[in-house]
């Protein structure tokens, strides 16, 4: 049956495969993929892929945050078991995940899965408060609360040239709480972790051969949110920003979403950042191109980088 839904059944599913087949990426970090535990969902993608002439051998995906009941208010409303009070916001366990297809296989004792890591344990956490200064909604649950709302991953894949080490991520919104914060402080550290990783707080990085990439859920510029941890991101020296761009724009060349009820509603929220010893050929925002399928996939457009292997 999931086979069937992904030859077609299924419009925005359907669509989503032939845009990444009419990209042919041999690496592609995909958002908002709901997780199974045998993966059998992200299997008969791999499955339709393969019929759409784009062959993965390898697909990578672990359990998200999103659902992830801690039996705690989160949001400070009273009531327990809503969506809200979960690690990150979802009506079921696994839901809006995230997944790696692959051309390359995985080095499987290279992986590092930051996903459990608490958000009080990032150094100078932004935890929200009070007005009064009282951790909000309770220390208590400050005390629980993971940092990533989805997922954290450092994933190396064993290249024929060598090691390449995908350092994933999906970012809250920076939006939906209230005067404390909360989701705009948390989207802060989840950018700012990243930097915190190649610094070696949290262990051993890679110097070379890596590349940053995820959906920020924040513009450098546009929008809502605290600016300074995507900037400082796009600005560390260890990594460039190619600036992919959408073909013939204009007006926020670099926008990788159109949010209908947004404003504005053209941002750059999704990146993919390599390391500073990568050689860039080309990157783009694969944006609408005359293509209906790309409209009918995902308000978000695939972010795609060329590298150049030695």
């Amino acid at each position: 049956m999931l086979r069937d839904i992904l030859r077609g059944n299924d419009p925005q599913v359907a669509a989503a495969v032939q845009v990444i087949a009419s990209a042919r990426p041999d690496i592609v970090l995909l958002q908002n993929v709901d997780f199974d535990l045998d993966l059998l969902g992200l299997r008969a993608l791999q499955a339709a892929l393969t019929e759409a002439g784009l062959p993965f051998g390898t697909v990578f995906a672990r359990r998200p945050n999103t659902g992830m009941p801690t039996g705690l208010d989160m949001d400070g409303d009273g009531r327990l078991g809503e969506p809200e009070d979960t690690h990150g916001y979802a009506v079921f366990s696994g839901q809006g995940g995230m997944a790696i297809l692959s051309r390359y296989p995985l080095m499987p004792n290279g992986i590092q899965d930051f996903t459990p890591l608490l958000w009080r344990d990032v150094p100078g956490a932004m935890l929200p408060t009070f007005a009064d200064g009282r951790p909000f909604p309770s220390e208590q649950a400050q005390n629980a609360l993971r940092l990533a709302t989805v997922a954290q991953w450092v994933v190396p894949l064993r290249h024929p040239s060598g090691p390449i080490t995908l350092l994933a991520f999906h970012a809250s919104p920076p939006v939906f709480d209230g005067p404390e914060d909360r989701n705009g402080r948390r989207n802060h550290d989840q950018l700012t972790f990243w930097r915190h990783y190649m610094d070696g707080v949290f262990g051993p990085a890679p110097d070379e051969r890596f590349v940053v990439l995820g959906h920020a859920n924040q513009d450098p510029i546009r929008g809502e949110g605290i600016k300074s941890g995507i900037r400082g991101l796009l600005s560390d020296p260890r990594l460039q920003d190619p600036k992919p761009a959408r073909p013939g724009a204009t007006s926020a060349p670099h926008a990788t979403v159109e949010w209908p009820r947004v404003s504005p509603a053209i941002q750059r929220v999704s990146y993919v950042l390599p390391s500073r010893d990568w050689t860039v050929a080309d990157a783009g925002v694969y944006w609408s191109m005359g293509k209906p399928e790309v409209l009918v996939a995902s308000r978000h457009r695939l972010v795609w980088v060329d590298l150049v292997v030695d």
